[in-house]
């Protein structure tokens, strides 16, 4: 049966450490997977003894090595907590671990080759809160698009958030509104479910929560403030705040810093808050209140706006309660039709799929950029090292922007690179497997590709440019068969893998590595610009991968068409120049993007010098 893995956790059961992974079935049903697994990670071979000289190890040869070719051993201990003071032994002692980051959950998901979806055989049995459990099924990856429930949730207070009166939850396809009553409150409103205390709302929520079984739970900073203040109301009334999948706590991780967000764990379900959900699909609004967002996006907001709201609010209760049920409704309707809107559920799934990471995860670029990548290492014989956080003395020098030539222009041609930064990786080879760290050779050498930063590769195929070729076939594929949104999946992963190894967080961050991706970017925008002005047209702007090229033309018409001609000209003699100088097959790719009518350079005000990253102008529409 096909399985979506929402969460992942694990619990030490008679001392053996089992994971747990939630989700739900391609019948529509829940389910719970329980396998037992041991953590474990590498040490060099050469280290074997000396590390059992501190401690009695578990052992074992499979083959690997580190990504310096130095073979490696298998140690494999009990349990997951063991992993962090045998670490500290051995570093202690001058032993470099490999690996010994890597989370429970993940590494047992990796070692399957599972990323999100996966078939389960096995017996089951019902459970109390799921509709299947298997105890130690077979798990093997599959690809299936699963459907998910979502529900959105929104809860309304007093002004000082002293008293709950009342929760609302939607799935789209059922809703409920929970109201205590107050005793001016009549014996029923219509599509309120009255309670008659705090108490007595809480346990029905619960009850609905288990009922409805969720996926995901949305709402808009709901972890901030809904969660943050049920959880309060739960253990002021000594209530379980179990909204999961078992009877285990909810738990919170409030952040006061506003560089972090706050998370929620719901075993066996997600929180996916629509800020969050927002902001890491990069869709850009002046500001993430609810009111602003739907009317962006929907065309349509709250019932109620404004700063006396919240005094309207508790008017409401007290006088009008079924235009508060009202209120509040809208409120959690609202979230969940602009995630759906923008299929920012299913980006978000994709993301998952694409990656291994969790729904709540998928915006962590380095981590994501593990999870691919390690997958790939192992499968390759080799090990990655343990993060080590480096500190950058100097920093990556970023694209290249060319002086602009200030004025007033027509018919303007801009020439694109395709995803420049993948696809200056998939081209030179730019991976952390194939990097060189010493490197005395030269150009003349056909087996080694020397960047125009001096960095050196492995002239081969290497595991990062064959994982970005598997995207991008996958991303053609998706622009066939027109699915918008998991193109942009596939995009925002591609173009994260630069800033993810520029950064010194990563574990296989390299100053010159980062700075061979620029540096090749820079190189072939500047070839681009050379090419161009040898065919007698002006070059008037060049910004990182684009190159603004004044055509002279009387139509914007006879504009793309000197951009198509270019683009054919740049493309067949970047084929021809990779081919010569670095013995590769070129992937760089230019395109003739978009022609303005009117276009504008500026000029650094009290100079005649052309201002960087400043222009306007009004773009013309092919058709």
């Amino acid at each position: 049966m096909k399985g979506f893995i929402v969460d992942r956790t694990y619990r030490i059961v008679e001392g053996k450490a089992l994971v747990y992974c939630f989700g739900r079935l391609a019948n529509g049903e829940s389910f719970l997977t329980i396998n037992q697994f041991k953590p474990y990670f590498h040490i060099k071979k050469s280290d074997e003894a000396k590390a059992k000289q501190h401690l009695k190890l578990d052992t074992r040869d499979e083959g690997k090595t580190t990504m310096a070719g130095e073979p490696v051993v298998r140690v494999t201990l009990e349990q997951p907590r063991d992993v962090p003071e045998v670490r500290r032994v051995l570093e202690d002692a001058g032993i470099p671990c490999y690996e010994a980051d890597i989370r429970f959950t993940q590494r047992f998901l990796m070692d399957l080759g599972i990323y999100a979806t996966m078939d389960i055989q096995g017996t089951h049995k019902t459970g109390r809160f799921v509709n299947r459990i298997y105890e130690e099924p077979v798990l093997t990856p599959v690809d299936y698009t699963p459907q998910l429930v979502t529900a959105s949730f929104d809860i309304e207070t007093s002004y000082e958030n002293e008293q709950l009166y009342s929760i609302s939850i939607t799935t789209g396809r059922q809703s409920a509104v929970l109201m205590v009553r107050d005793k001016q409150h009549p014996q029923k409103i219509p599509g309120v479910q009255l309670y008659e205390n705090e108490k007595e709302l809480l346990v029905m929520f619960t009850e609905l929560m288990t009922k409805w079984d969720p996926d995901i739970l949305t709402g808009w900073n709901c972890i901030d403030f809904d969660l943050a203040f049920l959880k309060k109301k739960y253990d002021a009334y000594g209530l379980p705040f179990a909204l999961g999948r078992t009877d285990w706590p909810a738990t919170l991780r409030l952040e006061k810093n506003f560089l972090k967000d706050s998370r929620a764990t719901i075993p066996g379900r997600v929180v996916l808050d629509g800020i969050h959900v927002l902001k890491s699909s990069f869709i850009n609004l002046d500001d993430y209140k609810l009111e602003t967002a739907a009317q962006v996006i929907l065309g349509k907001g709250k019932l109620l706006t404004g700063e006396t709201r919240h005094k309207e609010i508790e008017r409401l209760y007290h006088e009008d309660p079924a235009a508060l049920a009202a209120y509040n409704k809208r409120d959690a309707e609202l979230v969940l039709d602009i995630l759906n809107k923008r299929h920012l559920i299913e980006l978000t799934v994709l993301r998952s799929m694409l990656t291994g990471m969790t729904l709540d995860r998928v915006r962590a670029s380095i981590a994501s950029f593990d999870s691919v990548y390690i997958r790939q290492l192992n499968a390759a014989g080799k090990v990655a090292p343990t993060t080590q956080f480096a500190e950058r003395s100097e920093r990556i020098k970023g694209g290249y922007v060319r002086d602009s030539k200030p004025g007033i222009y027509e018919n303007i041609v801009v020439l694109d690179f395709k995803s420049m930064y993948p696809s200056v990786i998939r081209t030179f080879n730019i991976d952390p497997a194939s990097y060189l760290p010493t490197c005395t050779q030269t150009k003349t050498d056909e087996k080694i590709i020397v960047c125009p930063n001096g960095a050196c590769f492995l002239n081969t195929d290497g595991i990062l440019p064959r994982i970005i070729q598997r995207l991008w076939e996958q991303r053609d594929e998706a622009k066939r068969r027109k699915d918008a949104t998991a193109s942009f999946a596939i995009k925002t992963l591609m173009n994260s893998f630069f800033g993810v190894l520029a950064s010194p967080n990563c574990r296989f961050f390299s100053l010159a590595m980062g700075n061979a991706i620029t540096s090749f970017a820079r190189h072939f925008i500047k070839l681009a610009a050379e090419k161009i002005e040898e065919r007698g047209y002006d070059v008037i702007y060049g910004d990182t991968d684009s190159v603004f090229v004044n055509t002279k033309k009387r139509t914007p018409q006879e504009a793309i068409a000197v951009g198509e001609e270019l683009q054919e000209h740049i493309n067949t003699f970047y084929k021809d120049y990779v081919a010569k100088a670095y013995h590769r097959q070129s992937f760089m790719e230019l395109e003739a993007e978009k022609v303005y009518r009117r276009f504008l350079l500026p000029r650094i005000r009290g100079s005649d010098v052309g201002a960087k990253k400043r222009y306007a102008g009004l773009r013309w529409e092919n058709g």
